[in-house]
């Protein structure tokens, strides 16, 4: 286990994850908002175990975890914390279609806030987003600061950039 949240275990991806993972990436709505395609099962299979591999690398810096529901163990999703290309630590979550609209994305992206800035004493994390994904830009928008909108080439959409520092963590557990 990662870390946990009160409905939810963080725990690494494991090759049994499969079905799962591939009725969540395979999903087009699911992917529609993250640059990407809804990808086939060969390609998740590989895609799954890049990540699983990535684990044991002494300098991995792309950690992709499974999300959990405590009562009953059931895949949710996957949430994130990487180092981008521009160097900065960023987070992020995908949550299976059949599981949208019951606060997990809240519930996740507070936990790995705080997993992020508090056990990992990162300085500061990053979150981007379509601005079209209105659901994640309310979790973003209720937990990190805005920093600017702007149009994302790669992927063809208008992306919202948040940030949350250490500072701003720690004074409000104060």
């Amino acid at each position: 286990m990662i870390f946990e949240t009160e409905r939810l275990i963080i725990r690494e991806l494991d090759p049994a994850d499969i079905e799962a993972f591939h009725d969540m990436q395979g999903n087009p709505r699911v992917m529609r908002h993250v640059g990407g395609k809804a990808m086939s099962l060969e390609e998740n299979q590989t895609d799954l175990k890049e990540v699983i591999d990535a684990y044991s690398k002494p300098d991995n810096d792309f950690w992709v975890w499974a999300v959990i529901r405590k009562t009953d163990h059931e895949f949710l999703g996957t949430c994130a914390l990487i180092v981008n290309d521009e160097q900065e630590n960023e987070i992020g979550f995908r949550f299976r279609e059949k599981y949208w609209g019951n606060g997990y994305g809240q519930e996740v992206t507070v936990a790995l806030l705080r997993y992020g800035l508090q056990a990992l004493a990162k300085v500061s994390i990053v979150a981007y987003v379509d601005k079209e994904n209105t659901a994640s830009v309310k979790i973003l928008e209720r937990n990190m600061d805005f920093v600017k909108e702007f149009f994302n080439d790669a992927e063809n959409c208008v992306d919202r950039k948040y940030v949350l520092h250490a500072v701003s963590i720690n004074q409000t557990d104060q």
